[in-house]
């Protein structure tokens, strides 16, 4: 939710490379109908957005009851928008320009605030992924993952021992522009199947016909400490509810 559509799509191009899945909006009208629709992660949502302006947004999406971290971004940084911000709801506030390696610690930090606490390392079984560091491990094996293949994968995790259909993975995990005629999704299963369960015996996740996929989560914990070695990515959010920024 951005005024500038040069940092817009700036930041929703970032954000994607990062395994998020994003939907932008151009006006404040536009952002409040995306968060009454959805349930997001975390929204960005720009002070100069235009009406209503960023702060009438974050004050009216808490009002809905909206509990996900928002992050300000603007071109001011008075002490007086600052304060205002925080004061409507606001989680956090960032001033332009600013790098985008910050934007990204801020979401990390947000999302590790939110009401499931995210903790930096997930464990299924033997399938280790590191959510700082985008990658993931199959019994001390590093597994050579994609963006898009970390974001499907990380999803299947927090939802592990249940079962995900179509539906739930486009909307979690792809954006709003995913065609739910296509068979991408199958084509990731597929390429993720044959990277965590290589020798084809392991088996760790399944495909239910009619009804969606499912990880095995006999052994399924989360760890809050990190092991030495490649590891997995934040992302996203959510969202499960929406994986979605």
């Amino acid at each position: 939710m951005e005024d500038d559509a040069g940092v817009r799509r700036f930041v929703g191009k970032g954000l994607r490379e990062q395994a998020y899945a994003v939907d932008m909006a151009t006006t404040g009208e536009e952002a409040l109908y995306q968060a009454e629709i959805n349930t997001y992660d975390l929204i960005i949502l720009d002070v100069m957005i235009p009406a209503p302006n960023g702060f009438e947004v974050c004050r009216r999406i808490r009002e809905a009851g909206g509990r996900m971290p928002i992050l300000m971004l603007t071109a001011r940084d008075a002490v007086e928008d600052r304060v205002s911000g925080l004061d409507r709801g606001a989680d956090d506030y960032l001033t332009k320009p600013f790098e985008f390696r910050e934007l990204l610690a801020r979401l990390r930090a947000l999302l590790r605030r939110s009401a499931e606490l995210r903790p930096p390392q997930l464990t299924v079984g033997d399938l280790v992924l590191d959510t700082a560091e985008q990658s993931a491990m199959r019994a001390g094996r590093p597994i050579a993952l994609t963006h898009k293949e970390y974001a499907l994968l990380e999803y299947l995790v927090r939802n592990a021992g249940r079962v995900v259909n179509r539906a739930d993975i486009a909307e979690h995990v792809w954006d709003e522009t995913f065609d739910p005629f296509s068979n991408l999704i199958e084509v990731y299963i597929n390429r993720l199947r044959r990277k965590i369960d290589p020798d084809g015996k392991a088996g760790l996740l399944e495909t239910r016909r009619g009804a969606g996929y499912l990880l095995k989560a006999e052994t399924a914990t989360a760890r809050a400490g990190k092991t030495r070695g490649p590891a997995g990515s934040d992302a996203k959010n959510g969202l499960e509810r929406k994986k979605h920024v």
